[in-house]
């Protein structure tokens, strides 16, 4: 640091170590341990939300207590918005630590006048590709095999276009295209059958397809399923938890579900049924636990 007498702390898993005040002086020893290897593991990283008058008064009153001149947050959408409502608290409560906002993410959806692209994007994006243009080398060499790869991303599809661009795969689904397109599960599963039969037609039966994690919430009737899910769930959550197999919750679930998401509820593996009826401290379904590219490979009724 330029001034000998500053100090740097970092709070210890993200924004919910400024709520309980939790963190640790880094000095330049510590720091030199984690020099090009990235760091996230030095001071850890978390999707806690800060938004309540208690929390921000916690945080508040934890920077105060340390005389904090600033406070740096690195991150998404989330971890940026927690800046801005920090930032907004602080000030009209008088505090003198000022917040910065840095933009950090590799689903590359910060894009604006400012902001070409944020760091995280183009190593993600670098390093994906590489591993992708490996698995596309070993499948023409190999000559057999199908490879779906999924990639990060929950409400971006940016990583899996910038490598389709990359890699040239034989597949790419893009979210934001499916959704624009209306285009329901069945129809995915028919058109990647369709460039899968073409292709062992031709003699060519292996190939690339890439999937971006979070595509379940754009396709049309998997959204809607998983909104009724969430109904259904909140709901009945405490009668749920008393069956004891997940037999008895799929026959109840689907008789709750409306017809059309029935069947689609039943096309999936079992243990993907089985992570749809859990949520997230933040209520949402955790997509990075279900297997996306596994929805292509299941067997849906398309009439």
């Amino acid at each position: 640091m330029a001034n000998p007498e500053s100090r740097l702390f970092g709070f210890l898993k993200g924004p919910g170590g400024v709520i309980a005040g939790k963190s640790r002086e880094l000095t330049a020893e510590i720091i030199e341990e984690y020099r090009n290897t990235g760091g996230f593991d030095m001071i850890m990283s978390g999707r806690d939300k800060i938004e309540t008058t208690e929390q921000l008064e916690a945080c508040m009153g934890h920077m105060d207590e340390m005389r904090l001149n600033g406070l740096v947050v690195i991150g998404g959408d989330d971890s940026n918005t927690n800046a801005a409502v920090l930032a907004e608290y602080l000030k009209a409560h008088g505090s003198t630590t000022c917040v910065v906002g840095v933009p950090k993410t590799i689903d590359g959806d910060m894009k604006n006048d400012q902001i070409e692209a944020s760091f995280g994007f183009d190593t993600a994006s670098k390093v994906y590709s590489e591993l992708i243009g490996n698995i596309c080398r070993d499948a023409t060499s190999a000559v057999k095999y199908w490879h779906f790869i999924r990639l990060m991303g929950r409400a971006a599809s940016h990583v899996t276009l910038e490598c389709a661009l990359q890699t040239h795969p034989n597949i790419a689904l893009i979210s934001e295209e499916i959704e624009a397109n209306g285009t329901q599960l069945g129809e995915i599963v028919d058109q990647i059958a369709d460039v899968i039969a073409k292709r062992s037609d031709a003699g060519k039966k292996y190939g690339i397809l890439l999937v971006p994690e979070g595509l379940p919430e754009f396709i049309t009737d998997i959204k809607a399923m998983i909104q009724e899910l969430s109904a259904i769930l909140g709901e009945n959550e405490a009668y749920l938890k008393e069956m004891p197999d997940h037999s008895e919750r799929f026959q109840f679930i689907s008789g709750e579900l409306t017809d059309h998401s029935s069947k689609v509820y039943a096309s999936l593996p079992q243990d993907i049924q089985k992570v749809l009826l859990t949520r997230d401290s933040h209520g949402n379904v955790p997509l990075s636990q279900v297997e996306t590219e596994r929805f292509s490979l299941t067997s849906f009724p398309t009439s």
